[in-house]
């Protein structure tokens, strides 16, 4: 897999707030991919208390939902839990996870913000770029911007706004339950990236994509790998 706009890792918050601000200009907001038959779900969690980072990647196959493939990667945590700049605490881990994989998929879905961010640069950006592989923000929460209540249908949603800017799509994948915020990470459209995230949900509010890769991240997995 080859990095693309590669940057050292060891940086301060001041120095990481700039390098999004740099990176951002280069996120393509438009279709840009070729027909789709593997979707991954990117996430990410912690262990021995937040010293180790544990990065997940589960690849599924596109439009059947099954699981073809999956890594695992662990390192030590140093950058330090600063909301906006959760990337950077993240990222190297997840390039770990990818690297094991025989093929990489065609779009990723991660657990985290795309353009849905403060300097438009969330973590699906942000590896987007890295990697140049299409990406698309699915955030269980809001991080910025205001919306109004979507209906309560699954496929409803409402446009999120901030400083004037349609940032993301805040939208109900199934009734009754709370809504996800979708935002571009790179090479596609807001459109497309709702679309690709209805179609890789099935009967939960998570798609299957992040299902699969959380139950990976989650400490709750290791004894089924062993």
């Amino acid at each position: 897999m080859q990095i693309h706009h590669g940057h050292r890792w060891d940086v301060t918050p001041t120095q990481a707030i700039a390098l999004q601000k740099a990176l951002s200009k280069e996120v393509v907001t438009r279709d840009n991919f070729p027909p789709v038959t593997a979707v991954a779900g990117v996430d990410v969690g912690f262990e021995e208390q937040g010293k180790v980072t544990r990065a997940a990647v589960a690849v599924l196959s596109f439009p059947e939902l099954s699981l073809q493939e999956y890594a695992i990667a662990r390192r030590p945590t140093v950058f330090p839990y600063i909301p906006g700049l959760l990337s950077f605490r993240e990222i190297p881990a997840v390039l770990d996870a990818l690297q094991q994989l025989r093929r990489l998929p065609d779009l990723l879905l991660c657990d985290g913000q795309g353009l849905a961010h403060p300097r438009r640069f969330g973590i699906a950006c942000h590896l987007g770029v890295l990697t140049d592989l299409p990406a698309i923000g699915v955030a269980k929460s809001r991080l910025v911007g205001t919306h109004g209540p979507p209906a309560d249908g699954k496929g409803s949603r409402q446009a999120l706004y901030d400083k004037g800017e349609i940032i993301g799509s805040v939208l109900r994948t199934r009734r009754g339950v709370r809504p996800l915020y979708i935002s571009v990470g790179h090479r596609i459209s807001l459109e497309t990236a709702v679309d690709y995230v209805l179609r890789c949900t099935t009967r939960y509010r998570l798609p299957e994509t992040t299902r699969a890769a959380h139950k990976l991240a989650s400490d709750k997995a290791e004894q089924s790998e062993k």
